[in-house]
């Protein structure tokens, strides 16, 4: 997903930069109101149906202009991109005057950061409709992953997973027993940005193979040495 965040503690922003990033988010930050709502307005204008969802994260306290003002001049020229608010304002009449401003979701200082995902996640496919002709439901065996609720479960038993490792699943899981490359893998999860030389594939394969195979009778993800992975489940015993 895209991420616009807009805030003006550098301790915060930097903290949040990182952690997305390491998530996989594309992320621009704006240290004011007034480039956070320039910073809005231009993604507004130049996002593609086919684009990946743009989530705007918004501090409420910022220099220049708030984040309430910038959440009501987007609602009033018919902006509809979602919009998560942070603040150290927590009552009950401030939240509902963020909602009642047009923002989508409320969350107040301090956070988890696993909170903060989560809520951005759920902005997002709110933000990305099914396409046409797109299974909600995937099933490999006695895998499932849900995309509309984005959740997965092995044999009943929910999975606990990353943005990342759950984006990779999908892939995985959406051709089953198609052998994809590193490089297909790093394009189709990570994007082409990415240096090809990383073995950050690599890496999200163990993780994932930790939390889905591990423990189990039957392992999913297969390596073929040399080519990449593929996700099947083995045929029936005779």
């Amino acid at each position: 997903m895209n991420i616009l965040l807009v805030e003006d503690d550098p301790r915060i922003a930097d903290f949040l930069l990182r952690g997305l990033r390491a998530e996989g988010h594309q992320v621009q930050r704006a240290a004011n109101g007034h480039d956070g709502l320039a910073l809005a307005q231009d993604a507004a204008r130049h996002a593609q149906p086919a684009d990946p969802p743009t989530v705007l994260v918004l501090d409420l306290m910022l220099p220049g202009m708030n984040g309430m003002e910038i959440c009501q001049t987007l609602r009033a020229a018919g902006v509809a991109l979602p919009i998560l608010m942070l603040t150290a304002l927590g009552s009950l009449e401030d939240r509902v005057a963020g909602l009642r401003m047009g923002a989508d979701d409320y969350l107040c200082k301090p956070f988890e950061f696993e909170e903060l995902l989560a809520r951005l996640e759920a902005l997002a496919r709110r933000a990305r409709p099914l396409q046409p002709g797109r299974l909600s439901r995937l099933q490999v065996g006695d895998l499932v992953l849900d995309r509309e609720s984005m959740k997965a479960t092995r044999a009943g038993q929910a999975l606990t997973l990353t943005a990342r490792e759950l984006a990779l699943l999908e892939l995985l899981m959406s051709s089953p027993g198609r052998l994809f490359s590193r490089e297909r893998i790093l394009a189709s999860v990570w994007g082409h940005s990415e240096d090809p030389l990383t073995n950050v594939v690599d890496v999200y394969i163990r993780r994932l193979r930790s939390k889905i195979d591990e423990g189990r009778e039957t392992p999913l993800i297969q390596t073929v040495r040399g080519l990449g992975y593929r996700l099947e489940a083995p045929p029936p015993a005779t």
